[in-house]
């Protein structure tokens, strides 16, 4: 596998660095990863009248196109969607779930959607008990949950949207029927998922038509899709909950051994859910409420705003060791408490308290790094995108099947494969995050939004399972903190740190390892180890960014998209 950490390490780093920086003039704030000094992968983005950033260029196409076409942020947000659930199969699709967080510019507020699906209604804790399981499988029909996504785009759609669906998805259909050449990072992770998916009925049929997974640059159509996406747009979310669809992937399932029902899927309904929010350094930061796991990165900011991080400096040891360990007293908040709130009372407005931050900072010790703390996943494959109308309206949408393409589950001629999020649960009695019948699992994926004064500046996400907190946060930190641009602040070298105690029944007892990216220096490495940490190296798993900022003065708009996914931010 090629190192994804950054696109920039596929050759000899230095060499490269030496030969962009020859042809490129940078600003004072790019980031270097090899001095120590700024550097940034490309200049940002900037456009007045539209702006949208994926993780695919075609998706990004589509929603700019939308834009073009007279449609709104949410009209594009919602083709952008569609077009990566086709494109990008391998961290998405109509089979899995969505969160999103909306900027209206008419009622100068944001909007939050939880748009993921519960277990299903019929299986039961004692099931997996008398199967002997102490964890819920990766894969297959065990860890299938409704599919919520479509009900998402109609809930935005019914709220927000301004054209029809029949236009917002006809790119996505045309795409779909005359197909469309593989992108690099995605045929990767295609070709990665044959030997785990392709021994589940219909996955071969719908991503190996030719016997094997499509290569990069060759060119692959999804016609099943295509029949699927003109259901919806001419049969809207009915189509798909209450239809032919509907019944499709009920039949398979319960060919497949799997528990998910018509019921299920007829009795599935998203919640509009109000942001939460926490000020850092003058910015208000908004995530969604649980069963996602967006307020863990309120609650490291919260923590790290306590101290100097400004003077710590960028790629410091003490930097590090700082934000390492008000991840870990994050996480085991989070690993206790996030979970769905219909079976839970979750104390929310607590656990992102400045006093409840004071308190817990309080257990940071600033010259060792703690084995353990008590409560007082880095797997998982998504595509955030974001994007902004002429008239000031923003959309942060982040869609997921969780573990790479999903459970494997693909029914019958429908074109996509359900997600395998139930795997999340826990199956401890007693857990808030515990199976029961008709629950929505804990959640990792989460969309972001930052507000200055009232006003709309920034809508961004961070891709990839559990590192997506961490990531909200040093996104913010490098934009606040260390004053580097957009773009510059998700190409910087990213923190790391896993093991912490989970949702899932894991407990940290050893403080787990932090992995550094290329371009923190050996003394800052050195330094971390003799603090008590284990450093470890890893690739691939540091996320995916997309982030739009606004100008509120002149309504200018400032993309930025991320050098270690095959995205685009783009904008007219």
């Amino acid at each position: 596998m090629p190192n994804f950490t950054t696109k920039l390490c596929f050759v000899s780093a230095k060499k490269l660095v030496l030969s962009f920086l020859a042809i490129t003039t940078l600003n004072a704030h790019s980031f270097d990863r090899i001095t120590g000094e700024t550097f940034a992968s490309r200049s940002e983005v900037i456009a007045k009248n539209g702006m949208v950033a994926t993780s695919q260029p075609l998706a990004t196409q589509v929603g700019l196109d939308i834009l073009k076409q007279g449609g709104n942020a949410i009209d594009a947000a919602i083709a952008a969607n569609a077009m990566l659930g086709l494109v990008e199969p391998t961290g998405n699709g109509i089979g899995g779930d969505l969160f999103a967080i909306v900027w209206d510019a008419k009622t100068k507020r944001l909007y939050g959607l939880n748009a993921s699906g519960r277990s299903p209604k019929s299986l039961s804790l004692d099931y997996f008990k008398q199967q002997g399981m102490s964890k819920i499988p990766s894969h297959g029909p065990l860890p299938v949950s409704v599919p919520g996504a479509v009900d998402g785009w109609f809930e935005l759609h019914g709220k927000f949207g301004s054209m029809p669906m029949t236009s917002i998805l006809s790119p996505s259909i045309e795409y779909a029927k005359s197909g469309f050449p593989v992108s690099e990072l995605i045929a990767y992770y295609m070709n990665r998922s044959v030997p785990i998916l392709s021994k589940f009925d219909g996955f071969k049929e719908t991503y190996m038509p030719n016997g094997s997974a499509p290569k990069k640059g060759q060119m692959f159509a999804n016609p099943n899709l295509a029949a699927t996406y003109e259901k919806i747009a001419t049969g809207g979310r009915d189509a798909f909950y209450k239809g032919d669809i509907a019944r499709t992937i009920a039949a398979y399932m319960k060919e497949q051994g799997g528990f998910l029902s018509y019921e299920d899927l007829a009795t599935h309904t998203s919640n509009w859910v109000e942001p939460v929010s926490s000020n850092y350094r003058g910015y208000d930061v908004w995530e969604l409420p649980p069963n996602g796991q967006g307020i863990a990165a309120l609650q490291i900011l919260n923590v790290l705003e306590q101290y100097d991080i400004e003077g710590m400096g960028f790629g410091s040891a003490e930097y590090i060791h700082t934000f390492v360990e008000a991840k870990k007293l994050a996480f085991e908040d989070r690993a206790k408490y996030y979970a769905d709130p219909e079976f839970n009372e979750i104390p929310v407005e607590w656990l992102i308290s400045k006093s409840y931050a004071k308190q817990r900072s309080q257990l940071i010790d600033m010259n060792k790094a703690a084995k353990r703390f008590d409560a007082g996943l880095n797997e998982g494959d998504t595509i955030y995108l974001t994007t902004a109308d002429k008239d000031g309206n923003m959309v942060s949408l982040i869609q997921s099947n969780y573990r790479g393409m999903g459970s494997g589950m693909t029914p019958t001629g429908l074109g996509f494969i359900l997600q395998d999020r139930g795997e999340m649960f826990s199956l401890k009695e007693g857990h808030f995050n515990v199976f029961e019948p008709g629950k929505r699992p804990f959640h990792t994926i989460i969309p972001a939004f930052v507000t200055k004064d009232g006003k709309p500046w920034l809508s961004f996400g961070v891709m990839g399972g559990g590192t997506q907190p961490q990531m909200h946060a040093q996104i913010v930190i490098n934009l606040i903190d260390f004053g580097m641009n957009l773009q510059e602040a998700g190409d910087a070298p990213r923190i790391l740190h896993s093991g912490s105690s989970e949702p899932t029944d894991e407990v940290m007892i050893d403080g787990g390892y932090v992995s550094l990216e290329n371009g923190y220096s050996e003394k800052t490495r050195r330094k971390l180890v003799q603090m008590g940490h284990i450093l470890r190296d890893v690739s691939g798993s540091y996320g995916g960014y997309q982030a739009i900022m606004r100008d509120s003065k002149s309504g200018v708009y400032f993309g930025a998209s991320e050098s270690r996914k095959d995205g685009q931010a783009s904008g007219y």
